[in-house]
């Protein structure tokens, strides 16, 4: 696997767990949808850069510390959505409960 600082490949999902734990499931849906937004470009074509796992990372980094990891995603969304718009379709509308692994 490559660095933080390229895109959202296989490794991405171990990266979400040494940050932020959470369950296998979680971490799985959180990944795929950070592959979906980056594979629709709009986050290249919204910021001028591409988005690599570095710069998830660091966005669900900033949500509140007592966020599962889902609510983080959706957290750090919900932002994209508000500055640019057009980023709902990534947000997570269902998974089992929070995660506090």
């Amino acid at each position: 696997m490559a660095g933080p600082e390229t895109g959202i490949d296989d490794g991405f999902e171990r990266l979400l767990a040494e940050a932020f734990g959470g369950t296998p499931e979680t971490r799985r849906v959180v990944a795929r949808q950070a592959r979906d937004l980056a594979d629709s470009g709009r986050f290249d074509a919204d910021t001028g850069r591409p988005l690599n796992a570095r710069e998830v990372l660091e966005n669900l980094r900033d949500a509140p510390d007592d966020c599962s990891l889902p609510e983080r995603w959706n957290w750090w969304v919900g932002a994209l959505e508000l500055a640019y718009g057009g980023y709902d379709r990534f947000r997570i509308v269902r998974w089992a409960g929070r995660s506090r692994e």
